[in-house]
């Protein structure tokens, strides 16, 4: 298997090299290297998008003729690969990543026609609404009932752990049409404008919330709200097939590049944070031992993205191998922040503000480096969770894959 980048491939990755180094701007780049969680706001994040989406380049995986920049796999493995160097965000994979090729493959010319170029432009926000209280990983089991009402929809339900949704203007949803022998038969794919009366937003305050209030996941409620038939992606009852092809772009994405940036981070703190020994971490054989062990693992799973790739050039999807990325790519993330924690040490204790606000009058505690990693830890105990849990995508990966 050859898996050296082609010469063309080098000349895209001098060129993104080339446009990051001064289409990054300073500012951001100063607050997301200020802290492990490089928290950005939505104005950045926004701003950010905006400038890829001028480049062309915000959309890679979509097709030119809805202005997407139809990056090869390849070319996507470098762009996030050169992203991750510079510290680079990626796109809020919400709109961009995972409701629009849905809209592409399922919806109406006028669903895309009002959707796909304010979403490539980040002038709408999505978030997602598909787990509920007590539907999470089986998530067919999902209760929140959708009326038929003749040219609405009657919606009441709750959605939860939804990441961001105080921002969000739309959300793409699972609603149940129908109550059917099998569960899945029953379930649609809809689109919720966030400002219908009805909808009310609640913040769930987790055990990473700084003290600058930062909030990341919400519990959504509906009561009698009113969604027009038009929002309805795909056949009524069919939701589920656009959901099982949206969790495909959920779950099949490259964890190497973002895991290595990581890793030289923490390499560069370890050669020059000491502990109680009077030696740098980088020179304890124990603490040098696991690190080595997690980058062997990061190397083993990048070749393995890098096997699916020259699949995906072949022109075959991905399927149910984005399981095995999923389990194995979040594993590593949660592995490189116990390495995070371990290098902080002490530090790690306060639950500082992983990035002070303009304004405010204190400095972090340790080196720059080490504020928010232990919000960074607990923030990443869910990725193991959330898109399926690990457990449930073993499984499918004995059936699908192995054939068990």
């Amino acid at each position: 298997m050859n898996i050296e980048f082609s010469d063309k491939d080098r000349a895209f990755q001098k060129e993104v090299r080339t446009w990051l180094e001064s289409a990054w701007p300073t500012d951001m780049r100063e607050k997301a290297g200020k802290s492990a969680l490089g928290k950005l706001s939505k104005e950045d994040l926004v701003a950010w998008q905006k400038r890829l989406a001028e480049k062309g380049w915000a959309a890679t995986n979509w097709p030119k003729e809805y202005g997407g920049a139809a990056f090869s796999p390849t070319e996507s493995y470098i762009f996030d690969l050169e992203r991750a160097r510079v510290g680079a965000p990626g796109v809020v994979p919400f709109g961009i990543t995972m409701v629009a090729p849905v809209i592409m493959k399922f919806g109406t010319e006028a669903q895309k026609a009002k959707f796909l170029p304010a979403i490539l432009n980040s002038d709408v926000w999505f978030c997602q609404g598909y787990s509920e209280p007590g539907s999470g990983s089986d998530l067919a089991s999902l209760k929140t009932k959708a009326e038929d009402m003749g040219d609405h929809y009657l919606v009441n339900g709750t959605k939860t752990w939804t990441t961001m949704a105080q921002y969000a203007d739309w959300m793409f949803c699972l609603v149940r049409t129908s109550n059917e022998d099998i569960r899945q038969k029953g379930i649609s794919f809809i689109l919720l404008d966030m400002k219908t009366p009805g909808i009310s937003v609640k913040p769930i305050v987790t055990l990473d919330a700084p003290a600058d209030g930062y909030q990341e996941i919400n519990t959504v409620y509906f009561e009698d709200v009113k969604v027009p038939k038009e929002n309805l992606v795909g056949e009524e009852g069919k939701g589920w097939t656009c959901a099982k092809y949206l969790l495909e772009f959920e779950r099949g994405n490259a964890y190497s590049p973002g895991l290595k940036g990581a890793m030289q981070h923490i390499k560069t703190l370890a050669e020059t944070e000491i502990d109680g020994s009077g030696l740098p971490y980088s020179q304890q054989s124990a603490f040098s031992s696991r690190f080595s062990d997690v980058e062997v693992q990061i190397l083993s799973l990048e070749y393995t993205e890098l096997r699916i790739l020259g699949a995906l050039s072949a022109g075959q999807n991905v399927g149910p191998e984005s399981s095995m990325l999923k389990t194995r790519g979040t594993e590593l993330q949660q592995a490189v922040t116990e390495l995070a924690l371990e290098v902080a040490g002490d530090y790690a204790l306060p639950l500082d503000q992983s990035t002070p606000a303009d304004g405010d009058n204190f400095s972090p505690i340790g080196v720059e480096g080490h504020n928010g990693v232990a919000q960074e830890y607990f923030n990443t105990r869910k990725v193991s969770i959330y898109a399926g849990s690990n457990e449930i995508q073993r499984n499918i990966m004995s059936k699908l894959v192995l054939g068990l």
